[in-house]
């Protein structure tokens, strides 16, 4: 019998890999996806996606879909608050592993691996330390379509906000941005590709700039992002 995970779900396309390669591979039962919303917009944390386009996602992937409400100016001590929680509610599940799609910052990786262990429970990182660039030419080679819904305009200019992630976008990324965004140079949000039944049509609607970051609200289409 396999043993039953959550996958934290980002909304953006390590997340939505790191679900298609535990599937594929078939060792782990994925129940849920595990996804932080700031309570006050109603949108997932950092990555500002409204929360019927996270629905949609979770529709979409075919699995239920556990929220944990966090407020809007969140501290560690509230966040580790809430998920503890959400872990109380997995082992009460039977859930034993939580699955994510860090690539490789070790300190992120760290924070994840001493918390789950205060609770019991088992992180698994299947994307961890494949070089960047080679996987995101596996995720577009394989059908992952994703948009750009948070950019650091340290590291790129606004019109990248919005844009779909494919391979134009990696060519024209400027060489000191990782191909993945794994810095933090930017977030993305999946609409498509092999861990989802259907494609999800958006499109990019009103940019704004706040605390710092650029943000490109994405909103429902008429036609699902098109092939690279």
């Amino acid at each position: 019998m396999r043993a039953k995970a959550w996958i934290a779900w980002s909304s953006g396309k390590d997340s939505a890999w790191a679900l298609h390669g535990v599937r594929l591979r078939g060792e782990l039962d994925v129940v849920a996806l595990l996804t932080t919303v700031n309570r006050a917009h109603q949108r997932v944390a950092m990555h500002a996606v409204r929360e019927s386009l996270l629905e949609t996602q979770a529709d979409a992937a075919e699995l239920p879909l556990v929220k944990v409400l966090i407020p809007s100016a969140c501290v560690n001590a509230e966040y580790e608050r809430a998920m503890a929680e959400a872990m109380d509610r997995a082992r009460a599940e039977g859930v034993t592993h939580v699955v994510f799609g860090d690539l490789f910052l070790e300190d992120v990786r760290r924070y994840r691996e001493e918390n789950l262990a205060k609770c019991g429970m088992t992180p698994v990182f299947p994307l961890w330390g494949i070089p960047t660039r080679q996987l995101a030419e596996e995720m577009i080679a394989g059908g992952l379509r994703a948009r750009l819904t948070c950019i650091d305009p340290r590291k790129l200019d606004r019109p990248f906000a919005g844009r779909e992630w494919n391979a134009k976008l990696l060519a024209e990324l400027p060489a000191a941005v990782d191909p993945c965004g794994e810095n933090g140079e930017f977030h993305t949000f999946a609409c498509a590709g092999p861990m989802f039944r259907r494609p999800i049509a958006v499109r990019a609607g009103e940019v704004v700039e706040r605390d710092g970051f650029i943000f490109a609200d994405l909103v429902p289409g008429e036609q699902a992002v098109a092939a690279s």
